[in-house]
């Protein structure tokens, strides 16, 4: 497939195939129609002809070059299959665009220190888990790993100590090597039931601090989880990372209420 993809690449090839695709024609024909030289029309059917696009029919003196379906009903074929899997993904694609809305609406807004201070956020799921265990998976290092990480991110240190004064720690990495630390306290916790943190962004040019609140209530089949977080401490540079709150929260509880599906599933089988 790389090298029916690769043949076809070049535009000259491509205004060959479709001249083959009306008719069988020579090297002097689609010379001439191309507008190209006939040695240099030759090499381009030569690749098409390693490709399987094209075969050569010897006739006398003369030799024609005909076209090949087989490898462009693959190449169709193919091309169908990633249409249909860009658009049964069309819902990342439309998040990164909204990103990139927000973004722009923010740098708007972003002409002076903490210019987003005192901004809500409130998320909410119904979860099909009691409160202990979803309460596990946020104080449970190797559980909260399990999702706390936006997509293509990955988690190298995660904490949050059910206890007043306790650490509140997130170090993620993405593709590209660039770390993300940030870090901060516990002001209150009533186990399965509640807490409240504060996490700071560290060692970024652009930074802010989240204050949450963290309340499960158990309701019929599960757990309702209210996750309430207030901005403060904002800098003009953290533009991206307020746009990012609402798409990359909603992602990973997202993500937490997946975890918690699978094992549920997982428990009754």
């Amino acid at each position: 497939m790389e090298q029916i993809a690769s043949a076809l690449g070049d535009g000259a090839r491509w205004r060959i195939v479709e001249l083959l695709a009306e008719q069988p024609r020579s090297v002097g024909e689609l010379a001439e129609l191309t507008g190209l030289r006939q040695p240099q029309t030759t090499k381009h059917l030569q690749t098409l002809a390693r490709a399987g696009l094209v075969t050569v029919f010897p006739l006398g003196q003369r030799r024609v070059y005909a076209l090949e379906t087989e490898p462009l009903q693959a190449l169709s074929g193919r091309l169908t299959e990633l249409v249909a899997a860009t658009e049964a993904h069309a819902g990342e694609r439309d998040v990164i665009a909204r990103y990139r809305a927000a973004i722009d609406a923010e740098s708007a807004l972003a002409d002076r220190k903490r210019w987003a201070d005192g901004r809500t956020f409130t998320f909410d799921r119904t979860l099909t888990a009691p409160p202990d265990v979803v309460w596990r998976h946020w104080v449970e290092p190797d559980l909260l790993r399990s999702w706390w990480a936006p997509p293509s991110m990955t988690i190298t240190d995660c904490v949050i100590e059910p206890k007043p004064d306790g650490r509140v720690v997130l170090v993620y990495g993405d593709a590209e090597g660039r770390r993300y630390h940030s870090g901060g306290r516990v002001h209150a916790a009533a186990k399965h039931e509640r807490i409240e943190f504060d996490l700071s962004m560290l060692d970024t040019p652009g930074t802010f601090t989240g204050h949450y609140e963290l309340t499960l209530t158990a309701v019929p089949g599960g757990t309702r989880l209210r996750l309430e977080l207030r901005i403060t401490e904002t800098t003009v540079e953290a533009v991206p990372y307020i746009a990012g709150i609402e798409s990359g929260w909603g992602e990973v509880l997202d993500n937490l209420t997946a975890v918690l599906t699978t094992d549920a599933k997982d428990a009754q089988s």
